[in-house]
């Protein structure tokens, strides 16, 4: 590290255990705003900074799938790459879904949010090699392996890449960043910071700035806003300065990003011997193990979606094909819509198991009698006064909607006037659809207990599947007992009508 830029201070203490990887500790007290890390760009692996630029930029890759090449590259390369002492402590790849074989994906994950994503991903990835990888290797230079671009190759730079990479800065994007990348995460828990000096440099001038404005203001600017600026035509054949111009200033900005480094700053006080953590951000389980291959027990950002589909087989298995559509129609006509993925629309469900207010919306107006709905979609469809989106378009979230005779606000109890009889009942039906997704072999007990012996990290797979599983069936339990509890509460001491739609 040091012979390439990447100052580690001596008050950290990296530690490889055989079971848990490397992690990263105090060696003594570290206190907030200290600098344990000093990064240049210049040692980080990126588009720009590799051999393979060229061929990279000429075939118009950047992102994650450029950064794939780059690092494809540099690994066929062996001991001859600048990066060879980084790259020989990763693991040929991180043990991601992503790279699971079929069966796994099949007996571990079925019924979990990753599931069908991954088996997704798989399509895309598969897709993106064939039509962007493939086609380099046939131009490679002769000490470059082509079967170092193959399709497993691929997959194992993609999984190192969303599990490893950071975005550096605008001209070099994402890259593999030494060191940097060995601080493990824990949610929630930051110790230290991954930043650009120039972030650093940014506050500490905030006060400068602010007594200087006054000042400034008064100042002349150095070119009148109001001279004229002369223009010039570009004439074919006469423009050959330009491409040079643009080079000097694509180094010049590249000189400029990397005479700027990259620090790791404490942003708490950590006591000597403890683990010094990172943090990719609150995510739930099923987005951890996508991304990074690992879960979290009991982690407050679980969510469990349920997929539109099983809302509209249920309808359609009550009424009619075109009954669901015209009702869902006009949810869609009221500016609703579901949360959305690749090729899906979906409603989350909270760790606590309260349910997202659209699909509420949606099952409450797709139980409306015919004589209400009919009023509404009307009303809808010549003033919209049915409808006061207020609050929508701006940083408020929160929103005002009339349907028939009742108006609540979303976050609020009046969300309550939506859980009748019927969409209590709706919804049960609906959570018990999304529950079988997991099989019938097992319960939540079931899961429970097999986590409970379950060999980590021998069965590092099982162990994380697991987690994910028991925190999504937990959540539908508690999704359960929302809708009991809902549907066991009086209003004025009288039972809520239940909502049912006139065949």
């Amino acid at each position: 590290m040091k012979a390439n830029g990447v100052d580690c201070s001596d008050a950290l203490n990296l530690v490889d255990d055989q079971n848990d990887g490397v992690s990263v500790r105090a060696f003594c007290d570290l206190k907030e705003g200290d600098v344990v890390a000093n990064i240049s760009k210049t040692a980080c692996l990126t588009i720009k900074t590799s051999g393979a630029r060229e061929m990279i930029e000429s075939a118009d890759l950047d992102g994650s799938l450029g950064l794939s090449v780059a690092l494809m590259y540099e690994r066929s390369l062996g001991e001859e790459s600048p990066w060879a002492g980084y790259l020989q402590i990763l693991p040929i790849q991180e043990d991601l879904p992503l790279v699971w074989s079929l069966q796994d994906l099949d007996s571990l994950l079925s019924g979990t949010e990753l599931h069908k994503v991954v088996k997704e991903d798989h399509v895309l990835i598969y897709e993106d090699w064939k039509e962007n990888i493939l086609p380099l290797t046939s131009s490679l230079p002769q000490n470059v392996d082509s079967d170092s671009f193959g399709i497993k190759e691929y997959l194992a730079a993609k999984s190192l890449i969303a599990s490893r990479s950071f975005q550096i800065d605008d001209y070099h994007g994402s890259g593999m960043v030494p060191l940097a990348d060995l601080f493990n995460h824990k949610t929630g828990a930051e110790d230290v910071h991954f930043t650009h000096e120039s972030d650093t440099e940014a506050d500490e001038s905030d006060n400068d700035d602010a007594a200087n404005e006054a000042t400034d203001e008064d100042e002349p600017s150095s070119k009148s806003s109001s001279s004229p600026e002369q223009s010039f035509e570009d004439v074919p054949g006469e423009n050959t300065d330009d491409d040079a111009k643009e080079e000097e200033e694509e180094n010049s900005s590249m000189l400029q990003n990397d005479q700027s480094g990259l620090k790791m700053i404490m942003v708490k006080d950590v006591s000597a011997g403890a683990e010094v953590f990172n943090t990719y951000g609150l995510m739930g389980n099923a987005a951890l193990l996508h991304r990074y291959g690992f879960t979290e027990l009991n982690n407050p950002y679980d969510i469990v979606n349920i997929d539109l589909e099983l809302v509209t087989e249920w309808s359609t298995s009550s009424f009619t094909s075109r009954y669901t559509r015209a009702r869902l129609a006009l949810w869609r006509k009221l500016g609703y819509t579901g949360c959305e993925s690749q090729n899906s629309e979906y409603f989350e469900v909270s760790s606590t198991g309260e349910p997202q207010t659209e699909l509420l919306i949606l099952l409450y107006i797709l139980l409306l009698p015919d004589d209400t709905y009919n009023k509404l979609d009307l009303a809808e469809s010549t003033t919209g006064a049915s409808l006061s989106k207020e609050g929508r378009g701006s940083s408020s979230s929160s929103y005002e909607i009339t349907i028939g005779k009742h108006k609540f606000v979303s976050g609020q109890s009046g969300n309550d006037i939506l859980l009748t009889d019927g969409v209590c009942e709706a919804l049960l039906t609906i959570v018990d659809k999304r529950e079988s997704l997991y099989g019938s072999l097992n319960s939540l007990e079931d899961d429970i207990d097999r986590l409970k012996t379950c060999c980590f990290p021998r069965d590092k797979r099982l162990y994380h599947s697991l987690v994910l599983r028991v925190s999504e069936r937990k959540i539908l339990k508690k999704l359960r007992s929302y809708i009991h509890t809902k549907a066991n509460e009086f209003s004025g001491g009288k039972r809520r009508k239940k909502m049912v739609p006139k065949s």
